[in-house]
């Protein structure tokens, strides 16, 4: 077990307490609501797939991450920067509010949010699986019997495991861990292609459509700017505020769709209520 102490620059509006907060209501990956400022979890490393903790402050423009682990304490890091979005550079998301209004008043109500939530494309994929067809409350109660000492089991784990889920659900969260040991879930080659085709690849993993890959690129592998076309709540909230189709108004949020594209749902859930199974 060693410990490892990184600071990171981040450019552009970020606020660690309101993106903590957004992370411990997101039912699919809910943080524990902890005492104190930092913000504390443990996953899996990607690729290595060993534990690793770490605990975020602020300090500034900056975030200090305190890791301890068994693996790469750097990869861990660098995991960290991109389900945190501390890797992408959001110098210019005030500017998408200056063009678009209503991204002001959302900018405004959730000061320095960026999207946070999955540890990995992997464990949005399995989430995926999980909660097809059943109530998101349910589909937690699925993941948290799957937890091994509050962590989601390796893939090669999940191989081995006795499934007594229903339905398909085995046999495609099978197919997502085979899919994560070959590399096909792998955030950083998500992140390098274009949304689309990234999308395009996850959906030939067995079990996963067009919602659940929209669901791994854009909140696993945390891509900043996309669309979710298969969003229905997404397109209602739209519909509602601007009066437009979804893609005419989003070339207004580039590069940052994604984010804006969460802003919008997390309002949503604020004034309708419910879990938030996506945004």
């Amino acid at each position: 077990m060693t410990d490892h102490r990184v600071e990171v620059a981040v450019q552009g509006p970020w606020s660690l307490a309101t993106s903590r907060e957004f992370w411990e209501g997101f039912t699919p990956s809910a943080l524990p609501a902890l005492a104190g400022e930092a913000l504390q979890a443990t996953f899996l490393v990607e690729g290595e797939w060993r534990r690793a903790s770490v605990s975020v402050t602020q300090r500034g423009a900056s975030a200090v991450l305190e890791l301890s682990g068994e693996g790469d304490l750097d990869l861990a890091a660098a995991q960290v920067c991109r389900f945190l979005s501390l890797d992408v550079d959001g110098r210019a998301w005030p500017d998408v509010g200056l063009r678009d209004p209503v991204i002001a008043s959302a900018q405004a109500s959730l000061p320095g949010l960026r999207p946070c939530g999955f540890y990995s494309p992997y464990e949005a994929a399995a989430w995926s699986v999980l909660s097809q067809r059943i109530r998101v409350s349910q589909a937690a109660v699925l993941k948290a019997s799957l937890l091994r000492d509050g962590v989601f089991p390796a893939p090669a784990e999940l191989l081995g495991l006795d499934l007594d889920l229903p339905g398909r659900k085995p046999e495609y969260l099978r197919a997502v861990a085979e899919a994560a040991l070959d590399g096909a879930l792998d955030a950083v080659a998500l992140r390098a292609l274009k949304p689309a085709a990234a999308v395009l690849a996850v959906q030939q993993v067995k079990g996963l459509g067009p919602f659940a890959a929209e669901l791994v690129v854009l909140r696993g592998a945390n891509a900043p700017d996309a669309v979710p076309h298969n969003e229905s709540r997404l397109s209602d909230e739209v519909a509602e505020r601007y009066g437009r189709p979804l893609a005419e108004v989003s070339e207004a949020w580039r590069p940052y769709r994604t984010w804006a594209a969460v802003h919008l749902r997390v309002l949503r859930e604020r004034r309708l209520g419910g879990a938030m199974a996506s945004a």
